[in-house]
């Protein structure tokens, strides 16, 4: 069974690639939802294009690119990803009968986490997300913004409410991060422990004061 991904709007491209690259690495299946706003964003902060008729090349180019924006540092295998169209409401992940692990958001935009929290369903992504919640599949929703205003966090308390987990993108610094890299590839370790994922993305916490200084 895949896990679905979805793509929002929201600055964070990055984040993303770094979840997709984690799950196909561990060797999971994804099936993945990019957002119309979200096309925006990525052609914005890499200059990719994202377009239907070519979303293979446009995929991998895109997880290829670092956090930096280098192209070319990550080989990356997309065998295991199966695209759906974000306008198509026919889609297997629009259907609870459809088996999925459950639905990552990452990043998730303001109006994503609204049109979940309100059970909108006018995409496919926030339609996969409402059938991940009421299917009680794993719902991990990766909010990029800020500052957040009441409505914004009352919805948010909506998703936590209705079992979904928020897992803000704030990248910590106790692993020892020295690079742009680092500091993406905690927010995406998050959000992978958030759904019971294994990876290997970041230093974990074993109760050492200045473990971030180390170099092994």
């Amino acid at each position: 069974m895949p896990w679905i991904v979805g793509v929002s709007g929201a600055s964070g491209t990055p984040y993303a690639a770094a979840v997709l690259r984690a799950l196909l690495d561990a060797g999971e299946s994804v099936d993945l939802v990019v957002s119309r706003a979200s096309r925006l964003t990525l052609l914005d902060e890499t200059g990719i294009s994202f377009r239907d008729a070519h979303w293979q090349d446009d995929l991998r180019e895109w997880l290829a690119r670092g956090a930096d924006g280098k192209p070319g540092t990550f080989d990356v295998d997309i065998e295991g990803v199966r695209y759906w169209n974000a306008g198509d409401l026919a889609a297997g992940p629009s259907s609870g009968s459809y088996r999925t692990k459950g639905m990552l958001i990452v990043p998730a935009s303001t109006a994503g986490v609204a049109g979940v929290a309100l059970g909108l369903s006018k995409d496919l992504l926030q339609r996969a997300a409402s059938v991940t919640l009421k299917e009680g599949r794993p719902l991990v929703v990766a909010v990029r913004e800020t500052p957040l205003n009441g409505q914004m966090l009352r919805h948010l308390v909506t998703l936590d409410d209705a079992g979904a987990s928020v897992v803000p993108a704030s990248p910590a610094f106790y692993a020892g991060a020295t690079h742009i890299q680092d500091l993406v590839d905690f927010v995406a370790g998050r959000v992978l422990d958030a759904a019971g994922v294994e990876h290997r993305l970041y230093r974990r916490w074993k109760g050492e004061l200045g473990g971030g200084a180390r170099t092994d």
